[in-house]
């Protein structure tokens, strides 16, 4: 009889702290942008929702991020890529090979499901093809399984992509620049939450759309000093397919999410003019936006309540 009621007394335990876990999670995997810095790797966003695990964007260090998080490579059910530039996609080798391993953090025993823009086939066959010799040798001598060595990419159009499990994810078509369509965001919805993760964009009347009341929206932003700006075209350039923050504020006020967040923050600057400071970026939106706002940082975790969303 005590034997029992141990056991009895240990199920209740372990039913009442399941209970407890957040059904919807959301992961700053990476922050950054291309610079190759320790502070915040290549852009990634992990998502939690139900029995789904999502992963937007794989960029550099996401593998690293996600075991960081305790989560088994091969446990992604699907990644989805917002745009092709490299800082985005670099990861995926990664995730993709070291996923499939018959290891502790790997454990894939099925292709990896890949939705992208046009484009992504192409790239996901070309990467097959360049590590041809890794699978090849893999099977033959480690006897691992050829199909869970698979990519299935599916090339996306605007609108819903995926449902499962109660789980929709959404792709919005963002403005990235002329020469770089499509791009997508994406929105995830699950049990009446919904979090937007905006991919890079200029400024997008088309996310302010389908981003409006959600839950909690992520959103990219770019900063630089005026003196910089008026000498360096490079800069120019690379702010004018960015989101800068009065503009990324202006996004905030009227899609008015329970809070924003950024990420993959681009900070320029060269030897003569520093960058701006996360101060610097926070005050700028301010200008334009008074709601709750958080500066992401990798590794940050938002949890999407029935009564808001809280940092942990």
């Amino acid at each position: 009889m005590k034997t029992f009621l141990v056991a009895l007394f240990a199920a209740v335990l372990s039913c009442a702290a399941a209970a407890q876990q957040p059904d919807f999670k959301v992961t700053l995997l990476g922050t950054g942008s291309p610079p190759p810095v320790l502070k915040r790797f290549g852009p990634a966003v992990l998502v939690q929702a139900g029995k789904e695990t999502l992963l937007i964007d794989c960029g550099r260090g996401c593998t690293q991020r996600l075991a960081q998080a305790g989560v088994k490579l091969g446990a992604i059910d699907a990644l989805f890529i917002t745009h092709l530039h490299s800082d985005h996609v670099v990861g995926i080798p990664d995730l993709w090979l070291t996923g499939w391993l018959d290891s502790p953090f790997g454990t894939r025993t099925q292709p990896l499901q890949v939705w992208g823009p046009a484009g992504t086939r192409s790239m996901m066959e070309n990467m097959q093809k360049t590590f041809q010799w890794d699978v090849d040798t893999r099977v033959a001598d480690q006897n691992l399984s050829r199909s869970a060595a698979g990519i299935n990419a599916t090339e996306m159009a605007a609108g819903v992509v995926y449902e499962r499990n109660g789980v929709r994810v959404s792709a919005i078509e963002v403005d990235h620049g002329e020469l770089i369509k499509p791009a997508f965001g994406f929105r995830i919805d699950y049990d009446g939450r919904s979090v937007v993760i905006s991919g890079d964009t200029r400024f997008s009347e088309n996310l302010i759309k389908h981003a409006a009341g959600v839950d909690l929206l992520v959103h990219q932003v770019a900063m630089a000093k005026e003196e910089l700006l008026a000498k360096s075209e490079r800069v120019r350039t690379i702010l004018a397919h960015h989101t800068k923050p009065p503009e990324a504020g202006t996004v905030f006020a009227r899609a008015k999410p329970k809070l924003a967040v950024y990420y993959h923050i681009s900070l320029q600057g060269d030897p003569t003019v520093p960058a701006p400071t996360e101060k610097d970026v926070e005050d700028a939106t301010r200008s334009t936006y008074a709601g709750p706002l958080v500066l992401g940082e990798d590794m940050m975790v938002f949890v999407i309540g029935k009564d808001g969303v809280t940092k942990q």
